[in-house]
């Protein structure tokens, strides 16, 4: 019938393999798409319904019609025009045309598609998705109730100092550097250090910002806290420890660029 030269009406056929035995994964998932745009094309009126057909043709029930047509895989959805009548091509094309799984499998790109070949648009509307409707009503009551405890800490201006600090560490340690140039994260055999001054791995992002974030945090210490301290003993301990710190975070830093380069001439303890 689909190839009868006097036919008016146009079809849409799935070619298939819904058998386990063909372990065809991707006939199963389209197979429920398919066929809830043929569900929807019957709540056209008879005049357009009668106008074009959907059907399935699984493999195993019709292997000659695939060896004829040459499929060799699945699914497929051939499209095929009115031969005759009003509905036929202008370009006189009745041939058919194979649907292309641009977007997937989902029911809705299909029915836009195939829309282009029935009569009137297929009324095809996709189903509710009520687990994502619950998921975006227990986000939304679980932020509601959240918000009352989580708006006092973004008003206060040490959350903001502290996100300005961590955001400052992480961009000048290179991290746009490694972004505008794609850089990967290691090298080769786990290395994680680049040569030379113009190339940057990502972990070596990391490693600086916690270097400078190291540095940071010690003059602090030493700046503020250690004034404060009320006993001369402790005053004096955090002194050596502190001063400690950042001769040895800045060694390391030094050491650092020496590794990048052999020819760095600096460094402090080692």
């Amino acid at each position: 019938m689909l190839t009868h030269p006097s036919r008016d009406w146009s079809a849409s056929i799935q070619f298939t393999a819904m058998d386990k035995r063909r372990r065809c994964s991707p006939c199963r998932e389209f197979d429920p798409n398919f066929n809830s745009v043929a569900k929807a094309w019957t709540k056209v009126p008879a005049a357009e319904r009668n106008a074009h057909f959907f059907g399935t043709i699984d493999f195993d029930n019709a292997t000659p019609i695939f060896q004829k047509l040459g499929i060799s895989s699945a699914p497929v959805v051939h499209v095929y025009p009115a031969a005759e009548g009003p509905r036929r091509p202008a370009s006189g094309r009745t041939g058919p045309i194979s649907y292309e799984f641009t977007h997937g499998f989902d029911a809705a790109p299909l029915a836009e598609q195939l829309s282009r070949f029935t009569p009137v648009t297929i009324p095809y509307k996709a189903p509710i998705d009520f687990s994502q409707l619950g998921t975006f009503a227990a986000v939304s009551l679980v932020a509601a109730v959240g918000i009352r405890f989580i708006y006092p800490v973004l008003l206060n201006r040490w959350t903001w100092a502290a996100v300005t600090v961590l955001v400052s560490l992480v961009m000048t340690s290179g991290y746009m550097f490694t972004r505008i140039r794609g850089m990967p994260n290691s090298g080769a055999n786990g290395q994680w250090i680049a040569p030379g001054y113009q190339n940057q791995f990502g972990q070596e992002v990391q490693v600086v910002a916690m270097i400078y974030g190291s540095l940071s945090a010690a003059f602090l210490m030493l700046i503020l806290v250690t004034p404060a301290q009320l006993s001369p003993s402790r005053q004096r301990a955090q002194v050596y420890l502190w001063t400690a710190v950042i001769f040895i975070m800045f060694s390391v830093l030094i050491s650092f660029f020496k590794v990048k380069n052999r020819g760095y001439p600096f460094k402090l303890l080692f």
